[in-house]
């Protein structure tokens, strides 16, 4: 299976959005007059970590976009910080008339998700976690995103964006080559290479540390809250995901056994029944 026919069974189309002046790529699909749904990737990711997703989710008005700085959405020259990914994914709700929306955040697309329900809780009506990051900073999982995107990035070897995939997956049959060559392209535009340290910013340890999301920030979450993560989640252990199931109340939390990063990825024939009982019980 490809992207592409994964995505086949379903009308969808790929275009350009103004998001407040940043070019933004999204990925539109389903039903344009149902709740939104709206799919946010992790660090150096793109919209395609969603394509074994949308088809099952068809009911809803899908939107898996790239985020600000990243993909081939439009890179602004600076540190990119949570709130400035926040205000960017609002310009994008604004742009495209989405009042409010069901977020389904993985890694930092995640905690781009709860900061935006716990500082504008009237634009998300509920959150996925799906091995979200933000609540933590170590020092060895940051250094490993961080210099194994960076390589990847300097280099023309397509084995370094291949092994930065795989290392988000617990079997490497999962980054499939054609997300390694649609990595590869991203990675290098002449404007990624210019903007990864900006990409990045967030392994800074000082940054990081002023981004995080605490456990009274995680308790100011009243939006159903589903948290889904891999035993094998290379950027987090399961303590992690238990913290933040203990600090949401009402969060459900799932596990995924031989599961890495990309929950909705790896384990999409597990994810997806459990996604779509979660919203048919949260939606109008």
């Amino acid at each position: 299976m490809s992207i592409w026919t994964e995505l086949g069974p379903a009308p969808f189309r790929v275009e350009y959005i103004d998001a407040a002046g940043v070019r933004t790529r999204t990925l539109r699909a389903g039903a344009p007059n149902a709740e939104a749904v709206v799919f946010l990737h992790g660090t150096s990711g793109h919209l395609e970590a969603f394509a074994r997703n949308i088809v099952a989710h068809s009911a809803y008005d899908l939107h898996a976009i790239d985020m600000l700085g990243h993909g081939y959405t439009g890179k602004p020259a600076h540190p990119y910080e949570i709130a400035d990914y926040v205000e960017h994914l609002l310009a994008y709700f604004d742009a495209a008339g989405i009042q409010s929306a069901h977020i389904v955040g993985e890694s930092l697309g995640g905690w781009v998700g709860a900061r935006a329900a716990i500082e504008h809780p009237a634009r998300v009506r509920s959150l996925q976690l799906l091995c979200a990051g933000g609540t933590v900073a170590n020092p060895a999982v940051m250094d490993r995103i961080r210099t194994s995107t960076k390589q990847a990035v300097a280099s023309d070897d397509i084995e370094l964006t291949r092994q930065r995939l795989r290392l988000l997956m617990a079997d490497d049959a999962d980054a499939t080559e054609e997300l390694v060559e649609v990595r590869h392209a991203i990675y290098h535009q002449p404007e990624f290479v210019a903007n990864v340290d900006n990409l990045l910013s967030l392994q800074d340890m000082e940054r990081r540390r002023r981004n995080l999301l605490k456990p009274e920030d995680l308790a100011r979450i009243a939006q159903p809250t589903l948290i889904v993560w891999g035993r094998k989640n290379p950027f987090g252990e399961v303590p992690e995901a238990t913290a933040m199931h203990e600090a949401i109340a009402g969060s459900r939390l799932e596990l995924f056994e031989d599961c890495g990063h990309w929950p909705q990825h790896e384990q999409a024939a597990e994810y997806n029944p459990i996604s779509l009982e979660f919203l048919s019980k949260v939606a109008a």
